[in-house]
Formats: structure tokens, sequence, C-alpha cells
């Protein structure tokens, strides 16, 4: 099965520059890795260039125009540049355990997109980090914020790991799924602009399309880098996107993939 990591990003390079170093210090390799980049300056173009010519994986840099958030259209675009079955989604702030890749292809099954969690860091561990470049975290780092999400065990995956048909938690973050799915629903809505409900809505649709959620614990663990949080001055708008998929049980968008 071909596995394809696509990263959201936005002009923070540092953090983008460590999510890579973890995608490509992986026990089990991707095939691909597509930058979804919703407009970030020159900077964020050489750095990918600069790791790209050190990197055996390809890494294709998917840029759109700096237009105001719309990271339903940059996944989209990225998405539609891959060549491989299977898609994992990550945020370019979540620096990746060994093992993540390894484990959302050995969770992957048909008829389910992959829900994994994440570990918060805090201000001062994610500056330690970005500092030093550091990948790795150790349970008994101090700066945690959810220290249980660092325990990896397979043991304990087996026993945690559940299917769910719950909104809670969704998170484009740390999420796979087969991109035969993706198309299938047409992808994420692009008449979601600003910060927001865009995962949670394609989820809706995924579920109105017969496509399961299994949550994936202890095992695909990624770290997300501190940062300020996103406006939410979109959200009203948004959640009435959302609702309406729920409500009239959406399969598919108009606004999707499809036009790529």
């Amino acid at each position: 099965m071909t596995c394809a990591l696509v990263v959201t990003t936005y002009n923070w390079k540092e953090a983008l520059e460590l999510v890579l170093l973890s995608a490509l210090n992986q026990s089990v390799s991707v095939d691909e890795i597509i930058i979804a980049d919703d407009g970030s300056s020159e900077d964020t173009k050489l750095l990918i260039e600069k790791i790209s010519k050190e990197s055996e994986i390809p890494i294709i840099h998917s840029w759109q125009e700096d237009d105001g958030f719309r990271a339903a259209m940059s996944r989209n675009r990225a998405i539609a540049k891959s060549t491989c079955e299977y898609i994992v989604l990550i945020d370019g702030d979540m620096i990746l355990h060994k093992d993540f890749i390894k484990e959302h292809k050995s969770f992957a099954k048909s008829g389910y997109f992959m829900q994994g969690s994440r570990v918060l860091l805090g201000e001062k561990l994610s500056k330690k980090m970005l500092d030093s470049k550091e990948v790795e975290v150790s349970f008994f780092e101090a700066d945690l914020k959810n220290r249980k999400n660092t325990l990896h065990s397979d043991m304990l995956a087996g026993i945690f790991s559940n299917e769910s048909e719950s909104l809670k938690g969704i998170k484009t973050c740390n999420m796979s799924f087969f991109k035969s799915d993706c198309y299938g629903v047409n992808g994420f809505n692009e008449d979601f602009v600003g910060w927001g409900r865009e995962d949670s809505e394609f989820v809706v649709r995924l579920y109105n399309n017969n496509i399961k959620r299994q949550n994936i614990r202890f095992n695909a663990i990624a770290y997300h880098i501190w940062h300020n949080e996103n406006s939410r001055k979109s959200l009203e708008k948004n959640d009435e996107i959302l609702e309406n998929a729920i409500k009239n049980r959406v399969s598919f968008c108009d606004n999707g993939i499809d036009k790529y």
C-alpha cells in the first residue's frame, strides 16, 4: 500500500523543519511527502527546497496564494497531487514519533478512517525543541500537558484503540484515510474559510458515505508544538455549514477536490 504524508503549513518554517526531520526519521518511510502550503512566503519555499535535496523521499511543495485561512483548499490541492493509495494528514506543528507512519499503515483497513491523538508540548519545551532541532520527546519531560498520550505501547493500543461514531476529538492534525474514500465525498469543503470545523464536516460526509472511524490510542503518536490559538472569528459561519451537513445527511460537497 503506497502512502503519502500531507503536511499543512503557513509561515512557520522553524516548526515545519522539525516536522520534516521527524518525517524523514521514520522506521517505515512514506512514498512521498506533500506540503500543503496555505500561502507561505519565500523562506518556507527555500527550506523545503533545501530539505528536498537531502531527502531520498520525494517532497512536493503544493503552494496556493495567501488569501486568508483556506486549509480545506490547501489540503485538497495537496491530496490531488498525490500518487498514493493512502493519505496521512498532519499539521506543520506536529512532530512525529518514529513509528508514526508504520502504525498508521498497520491500522489502516477498508471502510475506515483513522483518528490519532496528540501530545501537547508546553511553551518552554516547544522553544527548547525548536532551538535544538530535537525530534524525540520523553514521557518524563517536565513541560507536557497530557502526559498519558506519550505512552507508546502496542499492547495498550490493542486494548484501547476503538471504533467511534462521534465528532468529538476529530482533528486533521493526526488522521489517515484511503484516497478513494476522500474522493468519494469530494474531499474537503472549500466553502470553509477561516479556522474551524472543516475537519468535522469532512468526517460527517465520510460517516454519511458509510466510512467508519477508528481511534488509535498509544500508537501513531504526534507531538503538538505550542503556539498562540488561531482566530475564532469564522466559527459562526463554519458551524452553520457543519450543522447543515449533519441535518441533511450530506455525503458529497459541491466545492471540493474534483476541480483539481
